[in-house]
């Protein structure tokens, strides 16, 4: 009786709910492979080529905005937008662009 008690004692000790998952890891590479699919005709997605201009925002300056967050750029990617296609992306893919993009802040 006392193992079956234990996950129940840990978990309340450490508030944590027993059915929590583990973050999923994101990919910065693969990210980064999705914003040139996708976001590529209108950002200039990697500092280091020069490009011509693009019409949105650059990811480096987008990640260097003090309001960028994983959670902004979440919310921001899940909104519609009047001067940007709506694209719906995956959640794994999602978060592997966020990755990607917060990479690109300035230490």
């Amino acid at each position: 009786m006392r193992w079956i008690m234990l996950p129940c004692i840990i978990a309340a000790v450490t508030q944590l709910p027993m059915h929590a998952q583990p973050l999923q890891s994101s990919d910065v590479s693969a990210g980064r492979r999705v914003a040139e699919t996708i976001c590529g005709n209108c950002h200039e997605i990697d500092p280091m080529l020069s490009q011509r201009a693009k019409i949105g925002p650059r990811f480096e300056d987008i990640a260097n905005l003090p309001s960028t967050t994983a959670i902004s750029l979440k919310a921001f990617l899940r909104s519609n937008h009047n001067r940007m296609p709506n694209f719906i992306l995956p959640s794994a893919d999602t978060d592997d662009v966020i990755a990607y993009i917060l990479s690109l802040k300035r230490k």
